[in-house]
């Protein structure tokens, strides 16, 4: 079979890992369904390639002003930094340093070194740590809303550009290739078979024709163990090292 691309052909291939359909499996579809989004989930949290870095073009508005922060997609989930805003030694000026190191230092970059311009550059980023600063931000992926702490009313306008350096969920109707991956099919298929063998729990012990018996108790327990050696694998192999907050 080709590997699945869509989340149907992803769902109809977890159920057949579970033996459908020579296997009849008791678990109603929007429980199936609700059984891929928590794997999905869980690999959009986790496994290091659920999510993607990306730089984020947001035009500001009166409302953000006032408000004091900016709303973001739900697809975003974390925020490394915004790009510098409002820094005092680089203006649009024609007299900034900036400038004047570009005029009379880099006019021939042939006949001079470029060291002197890098070594310039590192004083400049210097100054505007010292005399600026990073502006503080604040995001939580529930409210969608970053804050930035900052003087809105002088340290922006409307229409100017803020540019976010954030994370932001894979999305499986437009990158297909994710309802390919291994581990996202074994894992789904082991909380769908943990379903099923919860729903199966009810009947436990009862006798059906032929002397077949249910056993959901087991079926949830060999669930509940792959369940745990695939966080396991998850947590080892496929997520990035957890990043010390400083400051």
């Amino acid at each position: 079979m080709a590997v699945p691309s869509t989340r149907e052909a992803f769902k109809s291939y977890c159920l057949r890992r579970l033996g459908e359909p020579v296997v009849d499996v008791n678990v109603d579809d929007e429980q199936v369904e609700d059984r891929i989004d928590e794997a999905l989930k869980y690999y959009q949290d986790y496994h290091f390639d659920g999510t993607e870095r990306v730089l984020i073009k947001h035009v500001v508005t009166a409302t953000d002003v006032t408000n004091g922060y900016i709303t973001l997609s739900d697809n975003v989930i974390g925020i490394n930094r915004i790009l510098d805003i409002g820094q005092a030694v680089q203006s649009s000026n024609l007299f900034n340093i900036r400038y004047q190191i570009h005029l009379n230092d880099l006019f021939d970059l042939s006949a001079s070194s470029y060291v002197p311009y890098v070594t310039a550059m590192r004083h400049v980023e210097s100054l505007e740590e010292l005399f600026v600063g990073k502006k503080p931000i604040r995001y939580n992926r529930h409210t969608n809303r970053l804050h930035i702490d900052m003087d809105w009313d002088n340290d922006v306008e409307a229409d100017e550009y803020i540019i976010v350096d954030a994370y932001q969920i894979l999305d499986g109707d437009t990158y297909t290739d994710l309802w390919g991956d291994r581990w996202l099919s074994r894992y789904a298929t082991a909380l769908i078979k943990r379903q099923w063998g919860s729903n199966l729990t009810k009947f436990e012990g009862l006798q059906m024709p032929g002397g077949i018996t249910f056993n959901g108790a087991k079926i949830y327990d060999d669930a509940e163990s792959e369940i745990q050696k695939l966080e396991e694998e998850m947590i080892v192999n496929y997520s990035l090292p957890v990043q010390d907050m400083i400051g």
